[in-house]
């Protein structure tokens, strides 16, 4: 068995679709369609792994996410049939590693877990410090000159983006590709809302790690690298 998928989807159709498909790839996989019986399965399921409709009765998928997160580490990718970068984003915002929106081809939501499990397991280096910030991928956890700062998702993941890639020069199109998916592609003003966003959170006594290139893109810049 490859692990244990709780699925937390309101249309049964849908549902069992996916849990027909994770079956066949060699998982175990459990049901159910709203948000408070999602939420008490995962915490006595403990599964390696969550998809979870953005659109739930009793506790929607975001509010649903966040509380997830809050309490533990579990992938979560986030099934919607909303399209607007905002509500991808979003999605991301609340704690989720992917997002996938409706409708799609089960090979890809079965592509997409294994991507996403083997991103949780295959991490060796837990801890990134550049410069004065040190980024915890375990804990997603942020400090700055020692001091904590709280920082969405999204903008971890940006973040880390930045780190393992310290003083080069990265386009839009090369952030969204190692930070978020292809599914962004074109989506360069939610890009810049988030570095922005997240230039805010970092910002320590003037000092701005990141910098605005003109023409091509951001680059991190520290001294350490």
């Amino acid at each position: 068995m490859r692990g244990t998928v709780l699925i937390i989807e309101d249309d049964t159709r849908i549902a069992n679709w996916v849990k027909v498909y994770f079956e066949r790839a060699g998982f175990s996989a459990e049901v159910t369609h709203d948000g408070e019986s999602g939420l008490a399965l995962a915490r006595n399921l403990i599964p390696d792994l969550i998809i979870l409709d953005l659109m739930l009765p009793r506790l929607d998928g975001v509010e649903l996410c966040k509380i997830l997160r809050r309490e533990s580490d579990v992938p979560i990718i986030m099934l919607t049939a909303r399209e607007a970068p905002a509500e991808r984003i979003g999605g991301l915002d609340s704690g989720a590693d992917d997002y996938i929106v409706k409708p799609f081809d089960p090979d890809e939501v079965i592509a997409r877990a294994d991507a996403v499990l083997r991103r949780v397991k295959g991490k060796v280096q837990q801890v990134m410090t550049r410069g004065a910030i040190t980024l915890n991928e375990t804990d997603r956890s942020v400090t700055v000159n020692g001091k904590p700062v709280t920082l969405s998702q999204a903008q971890i993941a940006l973040l880390a983006t930045f780190m393992r890639h310290p003083n080069q020069v990265l386009t839009r199109d090369q952030l969204i590709a190692l930070t978020f998916s292809d599914e962004f592609d074109g989506f360069d003003r939610a890009v810049d809302n988030q570095v922005a966003r997240l230039r805010k959170q970092i910002n320590r006594d003037g000092r701005q790690p990141i910098q605005t290139v003109y023409g091509a893109g951001y680059r991190f810049v520290v001294e350490d690298a």
